[in-house]
């Protein structure tokens, strides 16, 4: 089964960091493509993108400074369905991207995906606090800001129709605004 390449760019403003791909990206080879999933349209209603973009055309993101990867690179249905050591491996293997891309921001696509990315490896260590919910957070992940957003999903039953999502994507958008504007 093909799986979605990651998108990558130069310092991106911003690098969406998704789960893992669903079945329907996996058999196509791109990003966000389950034809009930709606992250094109949210990236283009919010102002993250000038067009509206589709699945196959993923690739473009870097034409508007925006980079995409999947912390976990194996096709599931569910996110439910991978394993406590590919979740470990993605952080890693997340970890180098972002050294290497040096994004802004980083965009944790989904609420459940925040706990993950911020999991004490020291079973030992304190638990850090990590706010609930989508929006901005407190830490830096490899330098770079973090911003959460809902999963796009149809499945997400938090968020279940566009209207609920779009906010956060349009506050994702403003929020780069504000930290990127005044550098340019």
């Amino acid at each position: 089964m093909p799986r979605p390449k990651d998108v990558v760019a130069e310092k991106p403003e911003i690098l969406f960091v998704g789960i893992n791909p669903g079945t329907t990206s996996g058999k196509t080879g791109h990003h966000f493509a389950g034809p009930a999933n709606p992250f094109w349209k949210l990236l283009h209603a919010a102002g993250l993108t000038p067009i509206e973009l589709e699945a196959a055309q993923d690739q473009r993101l870097p034409e508007w400074h925006l980079a995409l990867v999947n912390l976990v690179p194996r096709p599931t249905k569910l996110a439910s369905e991978l394993a406590r050591a590919e979740l470990h491996a993605g952080r890693k293997a997340l970890a180098k991207k972002v050294a290497v891309m040096q994004p802004r921001i980083i965009a944790l696509v989904g609420v459940t995906l925040y706990p993950i990315v911020f999991a004490r490896e020291d079973r030992k260590a304190p638990m850090p606090v990590l706010p609930p919910g989508p929006g901005a957070k407190p830490q830096l992940f490899g330098g770079a800001h973090v911003f959460v957003v809902p999963n796009p999903s149809g499945l997400n039953a938090s968020f279940p129709t566009f209207e609920a999502k779009l906010p956060w994507f349009v506050a994702l958008c403003a929020y780069r605004d504000a930290l990127v504007s005044p550098q340019r």
